[in-house]
This record gives structure tokens, C-alpha cells and sequence, in this order.
């Protein structure tokens, strides 16, 4: 008998949508997309092997304009031309009643002349990032800013039209929406930049365009959605002070729920060690239970779930737990809790839909794959590397 779990209750959004159940699976980056952006077949079957038990299964990310691409592999959203692959993606992740959310940004600096075949990244302001061989962006102008707000609008009727049940806008990670809101990367002085109200302005006409696309081409059941990192360890960079009244300024606005990108769910602050209070529970009191919220991070068995629901969380994210169990949900439902893996064999790679291309990905990130066999030490990487359960 299967135990009774309140993640497997379902939630139903403001705008009347139901999600059969509380867990949802992060935008993972399998890195397997053809050269020129459009789906490959090895996502296809990925996503067909994973989906079905979750309520949400938000879709790794694609660039909404060329110039946003930020790493090879990835798919795109940003031209007509890709709509045969996107109908796909979101025909084969509906099953079960499974919601497909597709998630969508613009990589900015976090890109290289490399991977953009030739051209400069461009970002709020020419300011290299404190990576390894980083390169520094070109500014933005004005007018670029807009085109770029329009391709976030362009994104999102695309995904419409090809059927996904919504949009996630990739807010945090260091890309660029994030980049316009730290003050690492943003040292403009014109609207886009400077105080706190013109750093929050790029997301926020952003959310803007993509509510008018929703308005014109989807019914009233279309789910928008935004993730968001809380700090940054940069010098001049994001604190949990902006963050929080940034949050409640997002709460506000026309979105439908806000998903928390961190390495541990119950992460405290990178920069105020002495503040031991988990992250999580201090956007939950600025919330204040205006807008549902995503956690994400080392959550790995039930109970790591259930703990997140039970602090009224209202969705959890199992990340590279469900890259090692695509039938997390069903055992848990069917009482088969002591058949989850927990550990991944490189016998099952196929068995999985796991190509090559995505198992170099995760060796990359340095991800802990909780290897069979391995003493691969557990590695809660931070949110600000991009990595598996943050891209």
C-alpha cells in the first residue's frame, strides 16, 4: 500500500489549472539539441521516458533570439522554423496529464564568440563575467533591449501554438535577465540600469510582452512562470535585500507561481553566514501566500519531498533524482518506495534515454551523478554555475 504523501494532492493555479500532483521536474540541460538549434530525436525519447508522473515538467531551456544561445546543444525557440520540433516536445511530455512548460531565455554574457559562431555576447553592460576565459559583452542598446523583449514575446506564442501548457522565463542562473538585475553585470545609468526600480525593468516589461502574447493566442489556462536566483557572490552583486523586494514586487505581477533556483532547498545566505534562517522560508514570508512557489535542490526521496510540502511549499523539484528514476511518482504511488534508484549505472544509460552528449554535460558541470559503484562525494553545487537543477 502506498503511503499517503500530500505531494501527491493536487494544485490548482489561481487561473483555474490543475496540476495532478506537487512534483514537478526542474529544466535540466541534456545538451543533446541538433547544431542549428532545432529538437533532435535522442530529446525526444528522453523526454518520453520521463515524463508521465510529475504534474509539471518544465522543459530545458531555449533561446528566445539567436544571439541568446549560450551553449552548444541547446535548442531554440526563436524562429518559426523550430515549430515542428516544439509540437513534438510538447505532444510527447503530455502524457498522464503531465503539464509541459517550456522555459525560455536569453543566455547574455554567459555565452562566447565560440558558440555564437563568430559573434561578441552582448549583455546590460560591457562587463565580463568572474568565470574562467570569460568574455567581455557588448552593451546593449536601447533599441536591442526592446527587440529582445519582443523575442520573449515571439518565444512564448510559439510555445502557445505548439501546445505547451506554459512558459517559465529563466530569471536567475546569470543570464541575462538576471543581468540586468544584479549590479555585477548592470552598470548602466539610462532606465535599464542604476536604482533598484530601473534594474527590475527589463523583467518586468518582459513579463509584460509575454502576458500580451498570452492574451492574443492562448485560452485563460496558460501558465507563466518565473525562476529566480536569491544572491550572487560577485562585489558588486545580488543580496537577499534586493532580492526580496524584488520578489515582492514580482508577486504582484501577472505570473503564476515563482520558482527558487538553489543547489540545496534549504540553503541559508553564500554572503551572511551568520544568517541561518533557510532562504526558502524568507521568500515565503515576503510571498505571503500571493504567488505558489517551486523548490528546488537535493530533494531525493519522499521524505525530502514531503518535507517541502509540509512547509507550505507548494511544489517540489526532483532534479538529478529524476534523472536516475523516470518513474519516481508512479512507485510512490503504486507502495514501491524500496524500488527507487538512487544511484545511476552507466548499464542503464539507454535504458534512461541518456546519450552521450548529456553524460559529457553532467561530467562538465562536475554534477553529482551518484555513480553505482562510486564514492563520488555529494556535491551541492551552487545555483550560480547553471548546473543540472538550475538550467
Amino acid at each position: 500500500m502506498s503511503k499517503e504523501y500530500n505531494f501527491l494532492n493536487p494544485f490548482t493555479f489561481k487561473n483555474g489549472v490543475t496540476v495532478k500532483n506537487r512534483i514537478v521536474i526542474p529544466p535540466m540541460t541534456e545538451a543533446a539539441a541538433l547544431e542549428n538549434g532545432a529538437v533532435s530525436r535522442d530529446e525526444l525519447r528522453y523526454f518520453d521516458i520521463h515524463t508521465g508522473g510529475v504534474g509539471m515538467f518544465i522543459i530545458p531551456v531555449m533561446n528566445v533570439s539567436d544571439d541568446g544561445k549560450g551553449f552548444e546543444g541547446e535548442p531554440s525557440a526563436a524562429d518559426d522554423k523550430f515549430m515542428p520540433g516544439l509540437k513534438k516536445v510538447a505532444n510527447t511530455v503530455k502524457q498522464n496529464g503531465t503539464k509541459a512548460i517550456l522555459q525560455i531565455f536569453h543566455a547574455g554574457r554567459m555565452s562566447n564568440s565560440k558558440i555564437l559562431r563568430g559573434v561578441q555576447p552582448v549583455s546590460a553592460s560591457p562587463v565580463a563575467a568572474l568565470r574562467p576565459n570569460a568574455e567581455t559583452p557588448r552593451e546593449l542598446s536601447n533599441d536591442e533591449i526592446e527587440q529582445i523583449i519582443e523575442d520573449f514575446g515571439q518565444a512564448t506564442r510559439r510555445a502557445i501554438q505548439a501546445g505547451f501548457d506554459g512558459i517559465e522565463l529563466h530569471g536567475a542562473n546569470t543570464y541575462l535577465m538576471q543581468q540586468f538585475f544584479s549590479p555585477h553585470s548592470n552598470r548602466r545609468t539610462d532606465k535599464w540600469g542604476g536604482s533598484l526600480e530601473n534594474r527590475m525593468r527589463f523583467a518586468l516589461e518582459i513579463i509584460k510582452r509575454v502576458n500580451e502574447s498570452v492574451e492574443k493566442y492562448a485560452d485563460d489556462k496558460f501558465i507563466v512562470g518565473y525562476r529566480i536566483s536569491p544572491e550572487e557572490i560577485e562585489e558588486p552583486g545580488i543580496r537577499l535585500e534586493d532580492t526580496l523586494k524584488f520578489i515582492d514586487v514580482l508577486a504582484n505581477e501577472k505570473i503564476d507561481y515563482l520558482h527558487v533556483s538553489m543547489g540545496y532547498a534549504w540553503r541559508t545566505s553564500l554572503n551572511n553566514k551568520s544568517d541561518k534562517e533557510p532562504i526558502i522560508e524568507k521568500i515565503q514570508e515576503t510571498v505571503n501566500g500571493r504567488l505558489p512557489l517551486i523548490s528546488v535542490g537535493s530533494i531525493e526521496t519522499p521524505a525530502d519531498a514531503e518535507k517541502i510540502i509540509d512547509a507550505g511549499i507548494d511544489f517540489a523539484a526532483i532534479g538529478r533524482e529524476s534523472i536516475r528514476e523516470p518513474n519516481w511518482v508512479q512507485k510512490v504511488e503504486l507502495g514501491q518506495e524500496d524500488s527507487i534508484r538512487y544511484k545511476l549505472s552507466l548499464t542503464e544509460l539507454d535504458q534512461l534515454g541518456i546519450n552521450s552528449a548529456f553524460l559529457d554535460f553532467l561530467y562538465q558541470l562536475n554534477a553529482d551523478l551518484h555513480l553505482e559503484g562510486s564514492d563520488q562525494p555529494k556535491d551541492n553545487f551552487a545555483e550560480q554555475m547553471g548546473a543540472v537543477e538550475g538550467n
